[in-house]
């Protein structure tokens, strides 16, 4: 289904949907598996809730969406979609003893009432509608139109710190590629260079997997090698290879994520912090939270933001909270508007805003986006004919001659360039990573035509190289969350990965303790099925 065609300009949401790969088999409960069990809950099925309601209306739309290669791999496994079903109804299950609890309490029943309705409500989707195949409906999403999805580097490896690796960084590229054609069916139509780190150079590495753009923030065509003439409501097309560089809208992007300056710090939308798991005493509640009694969120959060601590917030209203996402909906479309309007008296082409956000903004973080963005597209749809949602491939159709200049070296992380991935607190993985990197060369060039327990072995170091550059772990490092996994994981991939090379130029890759250690290896690690480790020989 097509919107009309706009009068002044176009709007191009992006969500930027990227989980690290987890995956502990050996645990009934791993802590850290959590982190896509919540995402499941609280962001992609209420998307695919708003977007499955636009669809049965009628309402045309159109928005991007990055489906990171780690998050792909999960999505689509087994194992995991099974450990998520017990999650969900583990939360059903707390729903209803909620009922029973707050009987008696209008306030809080009102509440439990909402939630339980609400887990119910999407238990009935993934259980039923989707078969519990939730990849399958974005696929179905993008076949019908109203999806745009774009790749990323293959473990959202950052591309600026591989040391000007052409052959690491071509493998993050190849790999992701490929990997997405073997899930939707055919090729990428841009890429989500992870942090928005561009280089330049790697630009002629999407160029070999034919992908027609990518992503960078404002001040990567703010500076150029040529002025950008539009700024950054046109794309530029990398000199020597006419990939085209989309930048990020500096001011409609605040406007959304911004918590103190923009919409999700509103009084009447949910506390993210206040969260049942922590307000009930530990023999209420630790048969809901996990086995070891460690206090976690629930995703029940029966209070809104308002002043003063955590122990003083007034109970939330969810007919309110979403009343009041639809008139910042409202306020949205005004203010692209206007700025559209602004532009256009200016410039000779049709403007087009890039609005990226992470995708768990909406839902997990701001609970109430996924109603903002289905009442969003509702009004651009119903409301006015100046702006229409449309996506970066759709842009380039309409306007295919655009201005040729190379973006510089950028990210969109904290200064604008490397020093959120590359401080004290994480610069140690660097070197062991180059060499991991290079080592992986020379082993493909080496061992790339072989057979048997040398081919797997090459393929699973592949894996464990990929795994360790992926920049969540520098990211947790920086931000001292969980930064003993993170340093876990490093850890184990790079000595993992040693031990594969070991194996591979000693000769010893056929005895019981190594086929032991290497199919363990591949039974947990098994992201990339179809991995062609030609992608570091290239």
């Amino acid at each position: 289904m097509s919107a009309r065609a706009p009068k002044v300009g176009t709007l191009s949401i992006v969500l930027h949907h990227h989980l690290p790969f987890v995956r502990h088999p050996q645990y009934p409960h791993f802590l850290e598996e959590r982190w896509l069990f919540e995402a499941l809950h609280e962001t992609y099925l209420p998307l695919i809730e708003c977007w499955r309601a636009l669809e049965r209306d009628g309402v045309p739309f159109a928005m991007t969406v990055t489906m990171t290669p780690p998050l792909v791999n999960m999505l689509g496994d087994p194992h995991l979609n099974a450990k998520f079903a017990r999650h969900l109804d583990g939360l059903r299950g707390l729903a209803a003893r909620e009922l029973t609890r707050t009987r008696g309490n209008p306030g809080l029943e009102r509440l439990a009432r909402f939630y339980h309705e609400r887990f119910e409500r999407l238990a009935t989707l993934y259980h039923d509608t989707l078969r519990g195949d939730v990849l399958g409906e974005y696929r179905r999403l993008q076949d019908a139109g109203f999806l745009e999805i774009v790749t990323c580097t293959a473990t959202h490896g950052f591309l600026p710190l591989m040391n000007g690796d052409e052959h690491a960084m071509r493998a993050q590229v190849e790999v992701a590629a490929k990997d997405y054609a073997r899930v939707f069916g055919r090729a990428p139509p841009g890429i989500w260079l992870a942090e928005c780190g561009f280089v330049p150079g790697a630009d002629r590495l999407l160029a070999e997997q034919g992908i027609r753009y990518f992503f960078v923030d404002s001040h990567a065509l703010l500076q150029a090698e040529a002025e950008a003439v539009y700024g950054v409501y046109a794309p530029l097309a990398c000199s020597e290879t006419g990939v085209a560089a989309f930048a990020r809208d500096p001011e409609s992007s605040k406007q959304v994520w911004s918590s103190k300056e923009g919409y999700p710090g509103d009084f009447a939308y949910r506390e993210y912090y206040r969260d049942l798991g922590f307000d009930l005493p530990l023999a209420e509640i630790g048969p809901w939270i996990h086995p070891d009694g460690i206090r976690l969120n629930t995703g029940f959060k029966y209070h809104r933001i308002t002043g003063g601590g955590l122990g003083d917030k007034a109970l939330y209203d969810p007919d309110v909270a979403r009343r009041r996402a639809d008139e910042h909906a409202a306020n949205f479309m005004f203010n692209r508007q206007a700025q559209l309007r602004h532009v256009r008296a200016h410039i000779d082409r049709a403007p087009n805003i890039v609005s990226p956000y992470d995708a768990e903004l909406f839902g997990h973080w701001w609970f109430e986006g996924p109603w903002f963005l289905e009442s969003l597209a509702r009004r651009i749809h119903s409301d006015q004919d100046e702006i229409a949602l449309s996506t970066p491939a759709r842009v380039l159709d309409a306007e295919p001659t655009i201005q040729a200049a190379t973006p510089s070296m950028s990210s969109w992380g904290d200064g604008g360039y490397t020093t959120f991935w590359c401080n004290p607190t994480n610069d140690w993985i660097y070197p062991h990573l180059h060499h991991a990197a290079a080592r992986m060369h020379a082993l493909v060039e080496r061992f790339g035509d072989a057979s048997g327990f040398e081919a797997r072995a090459l393929t699973q170091a592949g894996r464990e190289l990929l795994l360790a550059q992926a920049s969540d772990w520098a990211f947790i490092m920086r931000t001292a969350t969980t930064v003993e996994y993170a340093d876990r994981r490093t850890r184990e991939h790079l000595k993992a990965f040693r031990d594969l090379d070991e194996a591979l130029t000693t000769g010893r890759v056929s005895g019981a303790a190594f086929l032991d250690f290497l199919t363990a290896r591949e039974q947990q690690w098994n992201i990339f099925p179809e991995l062609d480790v030609r992608a570091w020989a290239r």
